[in-house]
């Protein structure tokens, strides 16, 4: 339930898995030519666990087919056993920089197509590169499979040609920006960069970070890229993973046609585990653009599938996991730390066990202490240990993920690919069940003094510039220079081409078989007497349930220099209660293995409830008692208001809240819109308890209140689980107040100084109108597809394609029932923010004079008609589609009304809307970044220049 905040990183638990809907694997009697069955695996009834077949052709490839009807959808997963830790020494981020290379075009797919072929088809796509592996997916309607195979193949055996040294150049500059977006424009973007150089030695394959280093980039063409791709992108190190509605005989035909005439590549060996050995403690500083120093500590401890895992994961739980934590205990709660925790980072060499620890800001922000306080916490461990009872809640939730993870087709898929690439054993949840039910306090105990106690670790204290005095403690370790041997030219000669030969001609794109259907769910409703609503639907894939109940309590109603406080009531409200302590209510969370969080938003605020069916009456009655017996303790307020505080500085530090604040700032000026929902550091501080309680008292109200819920229960049940609903009384809450908005009539350019910023955020930006699901607003979501809307839009190819001025542009409408924003928005190198703003301009003024061509329509029609087979599979798909129908009294068949619309709307309709709403002149100019090189660079735009002052 305890919503922890965490300032500088996202840290997962360890112990998610991913399992599918107990159908079983049809038995094949015949199998094409060149492919060989090696093992068939069926549900295991009562058990999480994924069907599956397993397959091997002769070039090596494995297949693994996993069939599930429930959605008409199929993701497709091919993963490659290489990663960044493949790399030479000179030559880090060629996997991922390969990665990107492999998105655009091969011999019979034309550059920049295969975005867009997946797109036409309704379908999403991405690939991801890690240190062990790099893995392409795509999820699409069912009768479209044979294509994505088709694609998948083309750059398996027939990248190379088309891999050329113009494309490899705006790559190159892509991934640069990328680093500079994530690692170095990010506060503590480096901290793994630098933490990785202290654990592992100079030249371990773990040294380096999978984005790679800038100058090893520069020094290397074209040639090396390929040769990095013929060693290591043969079948015979390749996992095909294809879960969903699929017909096994025919996908194996499909595959063993498009796969099977690839060529092996070069024997692949598994590389030998290195866990990280230390002679001594390490201790490092980083001095980054932040406000909270950070304390990062890392013990070597084994590898992924090692014996010992499970204790070491349990470990980090009991240290560093929610409010019954020992860090949480003993750093957070007593309000020495803004966030604390632990946990395992694990990859196929080598993990690493880490506790981490974030101070406050200003005065209090010193490191030395806190890490006294933090080792102090793990002697008070080894003294008490852990008992049963927290590992029966451990064990609780991991048993409860393993159920959850039933719902995503791309989830179950993802998993047998991962286990078949690093342990050759597809599906592996109840092993990794099995060895979570097996820790008990005695192993958990012999994993902190075998990894952790008295062993050598590194220490990293991420401090303010110019305040290294801040450490932990003085650095004994600096990263020393880097030793690269010299650079060896790649000539096109030593390239060993493999070629593959058909008997069918590639270049023809597949026909897709006709349309899949997706059906809107069946809905029941209830009104209750007292104003609340309810919109269901039943769905028992899997036996869980989603519930959420959202209150007329957002941050909309808070009034004028109270912001935050919606936020703030939200975060009291997962406290503890007259009857429980907030330890108390997780514990019993954690053993039913459900989650409970309670979020503000701009109108509402909501508790959101996952639960195992069976044990949903017990969880209903836990929100009964956080509902109607909240505690709103003084402590808590306090240290509470402090965190939020300290969050607001965090999120200040940010390129991309500087610019969306400036967004709202300019364009609803002087309106209640201008306001950010989490509130500002004047208004944070001045909230009291007596202003949580009157809100609470006055807004979490069953009058206007709409409850949403999706999974294995149905109408009667859920009537009488929440009865406590229905017989709640309570008064209206009180109506808002409209508000004027100020129309704006002279173009500016807003400056936003960061100093020293290596990116600039660069936004674009107009007034829009209120939401609709069907009207005006939808028609120009339609209209801005081809400009900004996708990969392939003219924005996003301009700026990052051609130029390779960005990681990424987009443009979006940001709408709510009152007003509404049209935003395009890039973040570039900082010597590109004016020719950035110019091609942004012009991409504008031409899409608005000239509208879209035939073929950009008939994209559109394609693209966007195709969707919903991917908009209704996960319980939390279709309670956001609930919830949305809800809060705008939208039709229930309001997508079938859409989807008309694309098929029937003309070209020059949305050409009329893009006129109306595109042209460059209406809009206002955002730019965040180092003002004093920017301001004479802008000037030459001549336009109007305003340094904006950010409201904090």
């Amino acid at each position: 339930m305890r919503k922890v905040w965490l300032g500088a990183i996202s840290l997962v638990a360890l112990y998610g898995c991913s399992s599918n809907n107990l159908s079983s694997v049809p038995f094949i009697t015949s199998l094409p030519q060149g492919i060989t069955l090696v093992e068939e695996v069926d549900a295991q009834p009562g058990k999480a666990t994924i069907p599956y077949s397993k397959y091997q052709l002769d070039n090596g490839l494995t297949l693994i087919l996993s069939p599930d009807d429930s959605d008409p959808l199929v993701h497709v997963d091919v993963t490659y056993h290489v990663g960044s830790a493949r790399e030479e020494i000179g030559k880090s981020g060629f996997a991922h920089f390969f990665e990107h290379m492999m998105f655009q075009g091969s011999e019979n797919v034309g550059d920049q197509q295969h975005f867009k072929i997946i797109t036409e088809a309704g379908g999403s796509l991405n690939g991801t590169t890690n240190r062990d592996r790099t893995n392409y997916f795509e999820t699409v309607p069912s009768n479209q499979l044979e294509k994505m195979l088709w694609l998948e193949s083309d750059r398996m055996g027939f990248l190379l040609d088309a891999v050329s040294q113009h494309k490899f150049e705006i790559q190159r500059d892509t991934v640069k920006n990328e680093r500079a977006q994530n690692y170095d424009n990010r506060p503590y973007g480096l901290m793994w960069e630098i933490m990785g150089e202290a654990m592992y030695p100079e030249g371990h394959p773990y040294s380096w970070q999978t984005i790679g280093y800038v100058e090893d980039l520069d020094r290397v063409d074209v040639n090396d890229l390929k040769a990095f791709f013929l060693r290591w992108y043969g079948p015979n190190n390749a996992v095909l993973t294809i879960g969903g509605d699929i017909d096994v005989a025919q996908t194996l035909a499909w595959v063993n046609k498009y796969f099977g005439s690839i060529p092996s590549g070069p024997e692949v060996e598994r590389a030998s585990k290195q866990p990280a050995k230390l002679e001594q403690d390490r201790y490092i500083t980083l001095e980054d653009r932040i406000q909270q120093p950070m304390l990062m500590i890392g013990w070597p401890t084994k590898y992924n599938g090692a014996q010992e895992q499970a204790s070491i994961n349990a470990l980090a739980n009991v240290l560093g996991s929610g409010a019954n934590s020992l860090l949480y205990q003993k750093l957070v709660k007593t309000q020495k730390a803004v966030d604390a925790g632990a946990f395992q980072d694990c990859a196929e060499l080598a993990c690493t066990f880490y506790v981490y620890a974030m101070a406050p800001s200003g005065e209090k922000g010193a490191l030395q202490p806190l890490y006294q306080e933090l080792m102090q916490t793990l002697q008070e461990f080894e003294t008490q240990g852990v008992d049963n009872g927290r590992l029966e809640q451990i064990t609780g939730m991991a048993e409860a993920n393993a159920v959850f993870a039933l719902q995503s087709v791309r989830g179950k898929v993802t998993q047998l690919a991962s286990n078949e690439t690093f342990f050759d054993t597809p599906d592996r949840i109840q092993t990794q069940l099995d060895q979570i039910r097996a820790v008990t306090p005695e192993s958990v105990m012999a994993a902190y003094q075998s990894f952790v106690n008295g062993h050598h670790k590194v220490a990293l204290s991420v401090v303010p510039r110019g305040k290294s005095e801040l450490a932990a403690a003085p650095a004994n370790f600096v990263t020393p220079a880097r030793d690269l041997p010299e650079y060896q030219k790649v000539t096109e000669q030593e390239l060993d081409y493999r070629r593959a030969s058909d008997s069918f001609d590639r270049s023809v794109m597949p026909q897709v078989a006709q349309g899949v259907k997706a059906q809107m769910p069946d809905l029941y409703r209830l009104y209750f007497n007292n104003g609340a609503e309810l919109l269901g639907t039943v769905s028992s894939e899997t036996p869980t349930v989603q519930l959420d109940i959202s209150f007329p309590a957002g941050e909309r109603y808070v009034e004028k220099g109270k912001e935050g406080l919606a936020n703030l009531t939200a975060a009291m409200m997962q406290e503890a209660t007259l009857d429980s302590s907030l330890e108390e209510l997780q514990a019993s969370l954690d053993k039913l293995g459900s989650t409970v969080s309670i979020n503000a938003a701009n109108y509402t605020t909501s508790i959101a409830v996952s639960s195992l069916e069976k044990n949903l009456t017990e969880t209903m009655a836990i929100i009964e008692e956080i509902l109607f017996k909240p505690a709103f303790r003084e402590q808590d307020f306090e240290r509470l208001k402090k965190q939020m505080l300290e969050g607001l500085v965090y999120q200040h530090q940010k390129p991309g809240w500087l610019a969306s604040q400036a967004t709202r700032q300019v364009l609803f000026d002087g309106s209640i819109y201008q306001r950010s929902r989490d509130g500002t550091e004047k208004s944070v501080a001045a909230l009291t308890l007596e202003d949580v309680k009157a809100f609470y008292k006055q807004h979490y109200t069953p009058q206007g209140a709409q409850l949403v819920v999706v999974g294995d229960v149905n109408k009667r049940r859920i009537k009488k689980e929440l009865a406590f609903i229905e017989n709640w009384k309570g008064e209206t809450a009180p109506l808002l107040n409209p508000q004027l908005v100020k129309p704006l009539d002279q173009q500016k350019i807003y400056l936003v100084d960061k100093p020293d910023a290596p990116q600039s955020v660069v936004r674009m930006v107009r007034q829009g109108l209120p939401f609709d699901a069907t009207g005006e607003v939808y028609l120009t979501q339609l209209a801005n597809f081809n400009l900004a809307g996708n990969f392939n839009s003219r924005i996003n190819q301009n700026l990052r394609e051609d130029k390779g001025y960005t990681y990424g542009a987009d443009g979006y409408l940001a709408a709510n029932r009152e007003v509404g924003a049209i935003i395009f928005s890039a973040q570039v190198r900082a010597d590109s923010t004016v020719p950035s703003i110019v091609e942004m301009q012009n991409e504008l003024a031409q899409y608005s004079k000239n509208g879209m061509s035939d073929d950009e329509m008939k994209f559109l029609r394609l693209a966007v008609g195709q969707q919903d087979a991917l908009k209704y599979e996960t319980p939390s798909q279709k309670t956001g589609l609930l919830s949305s129908i809800l809060a705008y009294s939208l039709d229930e068949d309001y997508l079938k009304q859409r989807n008309e619309i694309v098929e029937n709307i003309n070209k020059e309709t949305l050409n009329e809307v893009a006129a109306k709403w595109f042209a460059p002149q209406d809009y206002q100019i955002i730019v965040v970044g180092d003002a004093k090189v920017l301001k004479p660079q802008l000037e030459s735009l001549q336009i109007p220049i305003e340094e904006l002052e950010i409201i904090r």
